[in-house]
């Protein structure tokens, strides 16, 4: 629901009947990491706004949730450690957020964890112009996230990522600066540099069809 008034469910109980069901096989798997909870840009900093996050708390009981705030009021210097404190004393998983610094719709880089075992980084991006003018109502992500991270940012984003993981446990780094195909030469040049080595991966897709000379279909 980022946008006022939408919604394709006919409750919030609905809604997350709905998601809960979805997130079964996942869970039954051992696969579900976490869930994120990303707040719209007016989700401000609120009474009821809060026990909406403490309703989802009881809701997800047993299950780590990350919450990503929008809109900057959470951060502001009256708030912001009772923010911080809020999400720690309920066991949410704090979404550290690089993103365009654009006004209220726009949260500042809060490098801080609130979960022994899991902190998430989400990469938004810096296109501050595509960020305040989306354009077109149907492809404002194609503008918003358009944006390439050079060499001296992703220097400043993995001292971050290591700040992070002296707080918690593990560290969930997501690139969502996609459209323009970015997010994954970026995220690979963020591999070599903290020198991560992967091991017992799956095969990759295209691995696939290695060695392959024809197609049949």
């Amino acid at each position: 629901g980022h946008l006022r008034g939408e919604s394709a469910f006919q409750s919030t109980d609905e809604m997350i009947s709905i998601y809960k069901a979805s997130l079964a096989p996942l869970i039954e798997a051992n696969k579900l990491s976490m869930i994120l909870v990303q707040f719209p840009p007016w989700f401000d900093c609120a009474k009821d706004n809060v026990d909406y996050i403490k309703m989802l708390r009881e809701t997800f009981v047993d299950l780590p949730v990350a919450i990503e705030f929008r809109h900057q009021s959470w951060y502001e210097p009256q708030y912001r450690e009772k923010t911080i404190e809020f999400l720690t004393n309920y066991e949410f998983i704090h979404s550290v957020c690089d993103e365009p610094q654009a006004g209220q719709g726009s949260i500042p880089l809060v490098p801080v964890s609130t979960n022994k075992n899991h902190s998430l980084f989400r990469l938004h991006g810096r296109n501050v112009n595509g960020w305040r003018n989306p354009g077109d109502a149907h492809k404002w992500r194609e503008i918003r996230y358009l944006y390439e991270y050079n060499k001296s940012e992703l220097d400043e984003i993995a001292q971050v990522i290591h700040n992070l993981s002296t707080q918690s446990k593990h560290v969930t780094v997501l690139f969502n600066n996609n459209s323009g195909g970015h997010a994954a030469k970026n995220a690979k040049q963020l591999i070599n540099k903290l020198h991560i080595q992967y091991e017992g991966l799956n095969a990759k897709q295209l691995d696939i069809f290695e060695g392959e000379s024809e197609w049949n279909i």
